[in-house]
């Protein structure tokens, strides 16, 4: 391949790094999955997708109208961004003092120069977190996950008590939200009820409570940001501590 066609070495990591995170599951993205992901047009992920299928050594299997997935090579990548971006998310937090709806965006911005000294001694300051301040799984330097056994909140039936587990860090005005009702990682929460209207079985809000705080409402959109684990099949009288493994 010319050397004017190489895409540059950011682009290739936000394309490998949003397969990544569509394709749980061994689950192929599709190019419209991935075109809406990193907000551009369709036309230029397939040429993408092409161009990382074609290097040496492979970064993605790729099928037109089948979906891509990453291969060893491409998910080694993946992961070691993504330990990046999330190694730094806890920086920002914990050591300079940004705010939780902030740490994405400048984490975006710098995981793709950071030496692997630098992440070593980043990961070494912080103790060597196993999740990022939004609760998502940091990648070990061998490639290995810490386990994250939850679900959907919007899958979790009613009168149920939960604990949060991942947020979603891609829209700030969520994450400020949320933090307003004091939700964050481990934070446990009664789902007092999936409120729905007409005949849809999709719920269109969910009434959370925080035990011994009043009850709050949060949209459908919304719920569909937050994953849990579940606790028990009735409702939580007090909240446990803040189990340790965290940021």
């Amino acid at each position: 391949m010319p050397k004017d066609y190489l895409p540059s070495s950011e682009s290739i990591d936000d394309y490998l790094k949003a397969i990544y995170e569509i394709g749980q599951d061994n689950r192929k993205a599709s190019t419209t999955e991935i075109a809406k992901k990193l907000a551009i047009a369709a036309a230029s992920v397939t040429g993408m997708l092409q161009k990382l299928a074609a290097q040496t050594p492979a970064l993605v299997r790729y099928e037109k109208h089948r979906g891509v997935l990453l291969t060893v090579d491409g998910e080694r990548r993946a992961l070691e961004v993504i330990r990046h971006h999330r190694l730094l998310e806890c920086f920002l937090q914990d050591t300079l003092g940004y705010e939780w709806h902030e740490v994405h965006q400048e984490a975006e911005r710098l995981e793709h120069f950071i030496s692997e000294d630098f992440e070593e001694r980043v990961a070494a300051r912080l103790g060597d977190p196993e999740f990022d301040p939004h609760g998502h799984p940091i990648p070990r330097k061998d490639g290995s996950i810490p386990d994250c056994n939850d679900a959907p909140l919007q899958k979790v039936a009613e009168g149920v008590a939960v604990r949060v587990s991942r947020v979603s860090d891609e829209d700030p005005s969520t994450l400020r939200l949320l933090a307003a009702h004091g939700v964050k990682p481990n934070v446990v929460l009664q789902v007092v009820e999936h409120r729905r209207t007409g005949d849809g079985f999709a719920p269109d809000g969910t009434v959370l409570r925080r035990l011994p705080e009043a009850p709050f409402t949060v949209s459908a959109e919304v719920a569909s940001r937050i994953a849990v684990e579940v606790l028990a099949e009735t409702p939580a009288r007090r909240a446990p501590k803040e189990r340790s493994s965290r940021p």
